[in-house]
C-alpha cells in the first residue's frame, strides 16, 4: 500500500543552494502572511548540516529586511542533548547561521534547554509551548522545518524509537539507541497540527531512502518521516537533483 499524501507537492531544484533559496523565499512568504493575520509569525527549525545555508540566506541582505523580526517566535523542532555551546548544539548552530545577525528579541527565542535531565526538558518545552499557544490542544506552528536523515528519520524521530507511537504528549525525551543517548523533539501530532510544514532534503546520500519514503509501503516505525501527514496544513517537499535521482 503506497503511502497516502505524502509525496505531494515534491520541488526539485538542480543544486541544494537552489532548495536553501526555495526554502528562504517560502520562510518569508509564510512569515509576511503570518504577520499579516495573526501580528506573528511561530516557526520551528530543523537542525543538522541541511537547513543552515537557509538560515544564513534569511539574515543576509537579501532578505533580512523582507520580514518584521520583532514578530518571530523561533521554537526548534529537536534538540541534542548537550550545552548551548556543544559543536552539536542544534541552538548554537542556528545562533551562529542566524540568530546572532537578527534583531530577534531574547524573549522570541525559545530554546530547547539539551543540558540537564532530558524528560524534565521536554516537559519544560511542552509547557513553554502550551502557554503560547493559550491552552490550545496542539502547537498551530505557523511553520516547521524539517530534514530527513538517510535513515529516513526525521527531526529526533528516529526509527523503533518510543517517541514514534506518542499520541498525546508535544514534546518527547526520546531515547536513541544508535546514539545512547537521549534527543529531545516534537512528537509527530504536534507538527503535524502546524500549518505549513516543509522537509529540505539534498544530496546523492538521501537518493536511495527518499524514493521509500514518499512511494514506497506505508512502514512508519522504520521511515518515521511517514508519519508527517498534515491535519490542516499544507506539506512541500524540496529536494536537489541528486537527492531527487531515483524519483
Amino acid at each position: 500500500m503506497a503511502t497516502p499524501d505524502i509525496a505531494r507537492n515534491i520541488r526539485s531544484f538542480k543544486t541544494a543552494e537552489e532548495v536553501a533559496h526555495a526554502a528562504a523565499d517560502c520562510f518569508t512568504d509564510i512569515a509576511v502572511a503570518s504577520i499579516s493575520a495573526e501580528g506573528r509569525f511561530s516557526v520551528a527549525l530543523a537542525g543538522g548540516a541541511t537547513p543552515r545555508r537557509t538560515y544564513q540566506l534569511l539574515a543576509s541582505p537579501e532578505y533580512r529586511n523582507r520580514i518584521a523580526w520583532s514578530q518571530v517566535h523561533i521554537f526548534f523542532g529537536d534538540e541534542r542533548c548537550v550545552p548551548p555551546t556543544d559543536a552539536d548544539s542544534n541552538y548554537r548552530m542556528v545562533q551562529e547561521a542566524m540568530l546572532s545577525l537578527l534583531p530577534i528579541p531574547e524573549q522570541n527565542v525559545h530554546r530547547m534547554i539539551g543540558e540537564g535531565d532530558a524528560h524534565a526538558n521536554a516537559s519544560l518545552y511542552e509547557s513553554d509551548l502550551q502557554t503560547f499557544f493559550d491552552g490550545a490542544p496542539w502547537p498551530r506552528l505557523n511553520l516547521v522545518l524539517l530534514g530527513m536523515g538517510d535513515d529516513g528519520h526525521t527531526a529526533s524521530l528516529f526509527p523503533g524509537t518510543d517517541a514514534l507511537s506518542e499520541t498525546k504528549a508535544w514534546v518527547a525525551a526520546n531515547w536513541v539507541g544508535k546514539f545512547q543517548t537521549y534527543r529531545i523533539t516534537l512528537t509527530a501530532p504536534a507538527i503535524n497540527h502546524a500549518a505549513n510544514i516543509i522537509f529540505l532534503v539534498t544530496g546523492a546520500g538521501k537518493a536511495e531512502r527518499l524514493p521509500e519514503v514518499l512511494r514506497g509501503a506505508r512502514a512508519p516505525l522504520r521511515l518515521p518521516c511517514q508519519l508527517i501527514q498534515p491535519v490542516a496544513g499544507s506539506l512541500v517537499w524540496l529536494v536537489d537533483k541528486a537527492a531527487a535521482e531515483r524519483l
